[in-house]
């Protein structure tokens, strides 16, 4: 499989995953998954023919591991950036005391003064780095990384989340936490 397919179907494969999974006739079960199967199945129905191996070179490959297989091989999900209505199941986790969140440099005034809002998301997305949360925020224009008060807005009360794939996720992050790095 070569670079550009690969990269092609991941990104399809998390729309499916992550936003439109009836669009290719297929279901999310509970915590997100969906036989394997019966997305290959789907696939093949959108004109997009893909084999298991292929589909395994898509998920081990994948940068941000946006995706993961369960125990018994036989099952895959998006780890996380569903605006479909599924649970993911995740459990609370606790977070280092800082995490960070990359940005347009254009939109720093309105999240400075509303926060970090999910959006169309179930949960806001921050890195455990500045060098990830800068790649995020490249892909929006100039960036801009925001610093979280994690252990503030846990002694508040704000529960996280960490997926599989190491991002951490929280309903809303107010704009007393944050501060530009």
């Amino acid at each position: 499989m070569d670079e550009k397919k690969r990269v092609r179907l991941s990104k399809f494969m998390s729309k499916l995953l992550r936003h439109e999974p009836e669009s290719i006739g297929i279901t999310l079960e509970s915590g997100g998954w969906v036989l394997v199967t019966d997305l290959l199945t789907g696939l093949e129905k959108a004109g997009t023919r893909t084999s298991r191996e292929e589909l395994n070179i898509v998920v081990a490959k994948c940068e941000k591991q946006r995706f993961t297989f369960d125990e018994t091989g036989t099952k895959i999900r998006a780890n996380q950036g569903h605006s479909t209505d599924v649970d993911l199941q995740l459990e609370e986790a606790e977070p280092p005391a800082e995490l960070f969140h990359g940005t347009a440099y254009t939109t720093v005034p309105v999240i400075l003064r509303d926060g970090l809002l999910k959006m169309a998301r179930h949960h806001v997305h921050l890195s455990a780095d500045p060098v990830t949360a800068t790649k995020v925020g490249q892909r929006h224009g100039k960036p801009v990384i925001l610093v979280v008060d994690t252990a503030k807005m846990r002694a508040d009360g704000h529960i996280f989340y960490r997926s599989t794939n190491g991002v951490w996720l929280v309903e809303h992050v107010p704009p007393q936490y944050l501060r530009v790095q």
